[in-house]
């Protein structure tokens, strides 16, 4: 029996890498018939790791693509069934999304271990949960309680359930030897490990000490455990800070040791085995599962713990004792009085290890395997496939690299020379709001360092550029010299989508605050436009800040003032076979349907909804052209009547059905316009009227447009911004098509991802 893992693993430092590794190696070692293992590591952040020789494939977290490439190895590899470690944290898109896609393509049966099962899950949370336990045909837990909230909260069937409790490494130290090993003969030793955060509650413990070295000046407190890597990035070393600070204040420097470090399994139970009680302080009871519990118990460890689910269940029958949450004064008594009473103490030891040896490795290992032997020794139902409208396997890798090379401390440069930044054409506003827009998306969607490190500077860009009255100039000299007083209203339009943007999606308050200053001050000037393309870009940027801010009544009065003005536009230049709204189509033309869609959603107008669909529908006639976009070209345009212009098609044009298409599936959920969404981005891959791709491989740029002679090779930001923004979009439109139109609500009727937002 072959099998492949999907799940963190080692050297990645995490909890569930070291469980799919013990798992995975219990199985080949102690279960009957594993031939081979297979893994599929999670990296997180892009990091790279030197696995060993059985991970074949390591998937980066935010990377949908490799998702689909590990699906694809794994369905040829010859593995007989898969087994996924599902936590949230550790699979990419909105809470773990990405791995759907790739369980919805495996042809081989699929058993999930749940490591986290909320009690009150948000609603992608439950559906993502739901989706995957129905594609399982087991899903292991290790609680009675687990069983409880798969069955009442999410549904699934209670024979698919099976309770596996957590392994533990067969790993034992005489407990004298590792005290004199680590100096402890005279100490009463208490421990806490695990990776270290504010959940916790570490400083419980600390708070309780002086009442316990008063009667027990001996004891001493380690905290063995590094902080856990995604507090770190976000708050760096603070409750560590925090607890040393704590300590030095309560004169405990003697008795309470942090250590630093993430150490192997057999120093862990070294460390195990010299303890007298082993603490797990948390301060909430949602935790289904713990495994530094579990190792404790296998340890033989006496514990004293708050009353979370998992130790609340583990600990009854005198295995352990348990304390309120945040009770420093209550623990204080439980463990006084276990040190007072050795007897006590030793029963309660001697239970857990009893309770140990039947959780160790080569034990679970063993229920796995005859688990996965009994699936498949039943024929497994095959679940119905989809039509997937997009693959996001012909896609390149998403790279900001033509992005770097064009950004300096100034902002984005305009032009290039084939892909090299022509300094001298300067930076335009137009290109610094696209670029504010793309990285926006690109934090969002990929957690990307990189783009945070530049939205600061197209922000500055912006806002330098700002003039008095809430105006803006466009252009500025490679040497930092305006040059125009005031810019065009498409790029007035475009920096507001921006900002709007950004204020729905900011990664933190101090670009909300500088975004929001900015967007307030140019307010005035929104019923100044008259041009319709201008009028499109801040109705798009106005529609996503009321996204986030639905009771601000006068901007969705200015969103409704505006989003006539282009009904009335439309209403003027009609006819029986036109249905435009100019007499021509000239250039960025889907950014006008595109604007009323977002409007139609955030006003919920039907007249204002209709005309975007008419038009979207008049412009879909004149551009997809035997199943590819063939855009209208700036050379004349498409004047009515007239014979359309083929050359000088751009990027934008592209963009701006990508987009449209996009915003069209939102509302509605058809997939017609995922198809037509992903034709639209062909067009930069070579799919289009000159069958040439725009995209550079090599830069990772995109050219600037077709002309009559070829492909323009000069890849400046604004045609460049255009091909990731509209690759971002599919991306974000593949990940939304797994999200809740999959699921079918209690009626049996599909949701909308209108619905869904909601």
């Amino acid at each position: 029996m072959k099998l492949a893992y999907i799940g963190t693993y080692p050297p990645r430092e995490c909890g569930i890498g070291t469980f799919t590794q013990n798992l995975a190696h219990s199985m080949l070692e102690n279960g009957k018939g594993v031939k081979e293992i297979m893994v599929f590591s999670m990296n997180d952040h892009n990091q790279k790791y030197p696995y060993p020789p059985e991970v074949k494939l390591s998937i980066n977290q935010e990377q949908q693509t490799d998702y689909l490439e590990a699906v694809n190895y794994i369905n040829l590899s010859g593995a007989d069934a898969c087994i996924l470690e599902h936590e949230f944290g550790i699979y990419g898109g909105l809470s773990g999304i990405y791995i759907l896609p790739l369980l919805h393509r495996l042809n081989i049966p699929l058993i999930t271990t749940l490591h986290t099962i909320l009690e009150t899950p948000s609603y992608n949370e439950k559906a993502i949960l739901k989706e995957i336990c129905k594609m399982s045909d087991k899903v292991v837990v290790m609680s009675h309680k687990a069983i409880h909230f798969l069955v009442e909260t999410y549904d699934v069937p209670k024979e698919k359930i099976v309770l596996i409790e957590h392994g533990v490494p067969d790993i034992h130290f005489d407990k004298e030897q590792s005290r004199t090993e680590f100096k402890l003969n005279e100490k009463k030793l208490l421990l806490t490990f695990g990776f270290i955060g504010r959940n916790k509650g570490i400083e419980t413990v600390i708070k309780a000490l002086p009442q316990i070295i008063e009667k027990h000046p001996e004891a001493l407190y380690i905290v063995l455990g590094k902080t856990h890597p995604n507090v770190l990035r976000h708050s760096g070393e603070e409750y560590r800070n925090y607890l040393q600070v704590l300590i030095k204040s309560l004169k405990l420097n003697d008795h309470v040791l942090l250590l630093n470090e993430f150490i192997d399994e057999n120093e862990l139970f070294k460390y195990l085995s010299a303890c007298d009680i082993y603490i797990t302080p948390y301060l909430s009871e949602a935790q289904i599962t713990s495994g530094t519990l579990s190792y404790a118990m296998g340890a033989g460890c006496a514990v004293v713990s708050t009353p979370y689910w998992h130790a609340a269940e583990l600990l009854a029958e005198n295995k352990g004792r348990l304390f309120d949450f945040n009770d420093s004064d209550g623990l204080s008594e439980v463990l006084n009085e276990l040190l007072e009473n050795p007897e006590n103490l030793h029963q309660i030891q001697e239970n857990a290890a009893e309770y140990g040896q039947d959780i160790i490795w080569p034990k679970i290992g063993q229920k796995y395997t005859e688990l996965i032997t009994q699936v498949l020794s039943k024929p497994k139902e095959p679940l119905p496939k989809k039509e997937n409208a997009i693959d996001p396997l012909l896609l390149p890798p998403f790279s900001l690299v033509h992005i770097k090379r064009l950004t300096d401390d100034t902002g984005i440069i305009q032009h290039a020379k084939f892909g090299i930044p022509n300094l001298k054409e300067g930076y335009c506003l137009d290109d610094n709001a696209r670029a504010l827009l793309m990285v926006c998306m690109t934090y969002k969607q990929k957690k990307d360092p990189l783009a945070l490190e530049f939205m600061p500077v197209y922000l500055s860009y912006i806002h330098y550029m700002q003039n008095k009255d809430g105006t803006f100039r466009n252009f500025l000299s490679f040497n930092r010299n305006f040059l125009d007083e005031k810019g065009s209203e498409d790029s007035f339009g475009r920096t507001i989508w921006a900002l709007g943007y950004l204020l729905g999606n900011a990664p933190n308050d101090a670009y909300y605050q500088t975004g929001k200053l900015v967007f307030f001050d140019a307010v005035p000037n929104f019923d100044n436009i008259k041009s319709i393309r201008g009028i499109a870009n801040t109705m798009i940027g106005i529609s996503h800040y009321l996204r986030t801010n639905a009771s601000d009544d006068a901007m969705k009065e200015t969103l409704d003032k505006l989003a006539n003005i282009l009904v009335t536009h439309y209403d003027q230049n009609r006819t029986e076979d036109w249905k435009w709204f100019e007499s021509l189509l000239a250039y960025d033309n889907g950014i006008l349907p595109l604007a009323l869609l977002h409007a139609a959603e955030v006003l919920e107008d039907g007249d204002i909804s209709k005309v975007a669909f008419d038009t979207m529908d008049f412009l879909t006639e004149h551009t997809m052209k035997d199943d590819y976009l063939s855009i209208i070209g700036n050379k004349d345009w498409y004047v009515r009547d007239k014979e359309r212009s083929m050359f000088a098609q751009q990027p934008i044009d592209a963009e701006a059905m990508v987009l449209m298409y996009h915003q069209a599936y939102v509302l509605t959920g058809n997939r017609d316009f995922l198809k037509k969404l992903f034709t639209s981005f062909m067009w930069f891959l070579g799919e289009n009227d000159m069958r040439m791709s725009l995209y550079d491989f090599e830069t990772k740029g995109c050219c600037d447009g077709f002309e009559n002679y070829g492909v323009n090779r000069n890849q400046g930001a604004e045609s460049s911004l255009a091909y990731l923004i509209s690759h971002l979009t599919v991306l974000q439109a593949y990940e939304e098509s797994f999200q809740l139109e999959e699921i079918k609500t209690t009626k049996g009727t599909k949701l909308t991802l209108k619905e869904l937002q909601d």
